[in-house]
């Protein structure tokens, strides 16, 4: 069973009522899309329905009956807002590893459910790490600690933030975090 996270997020796509709309536009019953797709008319059914969700070969077999392809099924009709609820439980986890020591950071990602966002947001624990590892990215950063003291060099700069500190800048340039040996 789908947690209603991933099942919310299939909904969105649509996929059953494109599916309908295809089979409806071309004056084509069920079992005879199922008769062309090597599918039983029931499993259609239940796709079209949302009660089931197509695997990619199953969908691509459905899309060659139409001549569209898998696009079709995955491109939003009307302009889609960014939203997304992420429930705590449901948070990914991941962490960064510094050469086989322990990881210097763990983090979960807060908004992997938003469609067409235009930032990412993360909660970050920072483990004491003896050297830090400088890296960068395209996009901006955006850190607002929480608890403790984080250290965080951008290019030559040190800087030291507390609780209740932010910063904001650009992630292109190298920078890299430690938390402090007290926090």
């Amino acid at each position: 069973m789908l947690s209603p996270t991933i099942s919310g997020g299939l909904r969105e796509y649509a996929v059953g009522p494109k599916l309908r709309a295809l089979r409806l536009r071309k004056k084509m019953g069920l079992v005879e899309l199922g008769r062309h797709a090597g599918l039983s008319a029931a499993m259609l059914s239940k796709l079209e329905r949302g009660i089931q969700y197509p695997t990619l070969p199953t969908l691509l077999r459905i899309a060659l009956v139409f001549g569209v392809g898998l696009d079709h099924f995955f491109t939003a009709s009307a302009a889609r807002k960014a939203f997304g609820i992420v429930r705590r439980a449901e948070r990914t986890r991941f962490s960064e590893k510094l050469g086989g020591r322990e990881a210097a950071w763990e983090f979960e990602c807060l908004d992997f459910t938003a469609t067409e966002r235009k930032m990412n947001a993360y909660w970050v624990k920072f483990a004491p790490v003896a050297r830090p590892r400088a890296h960068e990215h395209a996009g901006a950063e955006f850190i607002h600690v929480l608890k403790g003291t984080l250290l965080l060099k951008l290019g030559a700069n040190a800087h030291e933030l507390e609780e209740g500190d932010s910063m904001y800048f650009d992630a292109s340039q190298p920078h890299s975090y430690a938390r402090a040996a007290s926090a």
